[in-house]
């Protein structure tokens, strides 16, 4: 009977079998979005039978931030932010092995706890997945034009650039 050896035996490293390839047309779900989010519908588009390991992040509105309460926040974005959500997209599925994609980012006003942003990447394998699931919240944190207008229990306000 022949042996087949995991990730870390004989066959480590080959990518012979088509599952272990980058999807043809991997992003499944991109949106900015002035709704809830739902982390069942991200963690649903990535579903996909030849990936090994999925990776799903989900940003939430938290209570403070720099050492003040903050109460409240709004998002709002450039009219050019879903192209450059897809640009980042892209990037990430040209330099991993993505099998599935998924990131919705909410716009408007949302109060402590609200999600804000769920990004989904679903690869062969477990690192893969998590490098590219990383890539992908910080690209898109610091390159889509989604800015932050957070309100401070003192009453103060601070605008954060991209996201």
């Amino acid at each position: 009977m022949p042996v087949r050896y995991g990730t870390m035996g004989a066959m480590a490293g080959t990518y012979s079998h088509p599952g272990e390839q980058a999807a043809q047309d991997p992003i499944r779900l991109l949106a900015i979005r002035d709704t809830p989010l739902s982390v069942d519908e991200v963690f649903a588009a990535v579903g996909e039978d030849a990936a090994g390991g999925t990776a799903l992040f989900v940003g939430t509105v938290r209570n403070h931030d720099g050492g003040a309460d903050v109460d409240r926040l709004g998002y709002s974005c450039h009219p050019s932010a879903q192209d450059e959500l897809r640009r980042v997209a892209e990037k990430v599925a040209a330099d991993f092995p993505v099998r599935a994609l998924a990131a919705v980012h909410r716009v408007g006003d949302l109060e402590v706890g609200d999600l804000a942003v769920v990004v989904a990447v679903s690869c062969p394998h477990r690192g893969e997945a998590f490098e590219a699931c990383r890539r992908l919240i910080d690209d898109l944190k610091h390159e889509v034009p989604i800015w932050k207008h957070q309100t401070f229990s003192d009453g103060t306000e601070e605008w954060v650039g991209a996201c």
